[in-house]
């Protein structure tokens, strides 16, 4: 921070908290689907950042439509949705045919997903090339305000964060508030007693891993409006999702938000103090020192032994 007036340290901080915050954005994205596939059901899901990638090949493949048929100001919230089902209706045909032979060897899942992340980054490769592409967005999600002369905000920055918030809102509604999300926590905590009471288990873990790829498609979309989306876009984000797992504690929603925001302006505003990946290696020091005090996270839950 040396060489920097007060006054500039401030405004850094300030911008880099933002840009923080559309970070926080996708990782909190990410996380939730996450959090759903590995908090919820114990699968380690290593292709969780290919599902995001879908998601944001198919905003990028709908912009070249939308410019060909002159709708780009109209089609990104079509995107979204068409990116939540393609990811989920391919989350739910992986669960299907693969994950669904692998419940309790979380080993054996981490193997083959991996290996399922790699097929996907081929097949990204070969359709769509290995160079990075950009989606063209529309004219309302360009440019910035400026609450001061030395502070600018993006406004694609406002739209993502509004996303994760709606997103979350609509998870915890889900997991909380409605039958299907009581049959998913009953299933979590005891598989055989739910089945005794007559949930099907089987279509819950179906649906439940196909939402949290969803929900992984979604944070890709969101991620066309802050950067360039390449083959092996989805795996550098999946560390960082773990992490926020982890950290936040596995099965709880307010740890994974707590542990996104944390984490994300953590990086953020080293980064810019520091080189990137001593940023990195300072904030990755830090969660190793509090994990070693609390374990189970930042907030664990409380289930009944």
């Amino acid at each position: 921070m040396f060489g920097y007036s007060m006054e500039e340290v401030g405004n850094i901080v300030v911008m880099q908290g933002f840009s923080g915050l559309s970070l926080f954005s996708v990782l909190l994205l990410m996380a939730l689907g996450l959090a759903i596939i590995f908090g919820q059901m114990g699968v380690i899901n290593m292709a969780h950042g290919e599902f995001m990638a879908v998601g944001a090949y198919t905003t990028v493949f709908m912009s070249k439509i939308a410019v060909s048929y002159d709708i780009v100001n109209s089609y990104f919230v079509f995107a979204i949705v068409a990116a939540f089902i393609l990811a989920f209706l391919i989350g739910y045909l992986i669960e299907y045919v693969l994950i669904r032979h692998l419940y309790k060897r979380p080993l054996d899942t981490l193997l083959a997903t991996w290996g399922l992340s790699l097929v996907m980054q081929q097949i990204f490769r070969s359709t769509f090339g290995a160079k990075e592409v950009s989606a063209e967005l529309p004219e309302w999600l360009l440019g910035s305000f400026k609450p001061t002369e030395d502070i600018d905000i993006p406004i694609n920055g406002v739209f993502v964060m509004g996303l994760a918030l709606i997103v979350t809102v609509g998870v915890y509604l889900f997991m909380y508030r409605s039958r299907w999300g009581l049959r998913v926590r009953a299933t979590m905590q005891n598989r055989v007693m739910a089945g005794a009471v007559g949930i099907n288990t089987k279509k819950v873990d179906r649906l439940t891993f196909a939402l949290g790829c969803g929900i992984a498609g979604v944070a890709g979309a969101a991620f066309t409006t802050i950067a360039s989306t390449g083959p092996t876009t989805g795996s550098l984000y999946i560390v960082d999702s773990f992490m926020v797992v982890v950290f936040g504690g596995a099965a709880s929603l307010m740890g994974t938000i707590a542990s996104a925001f944390g984490i994300a302006q953590a990086q953020s505003i080293l980064q810019f103090f520091m080189t990137s990946s001593m940023g990195k290696v300072a904030t990755l020091m830090t969660i190793v020192i509090i994990l070693m005090m609390r374990p189970e996270g930042l907030f664990a839950s409380k289930v009944r032994k």
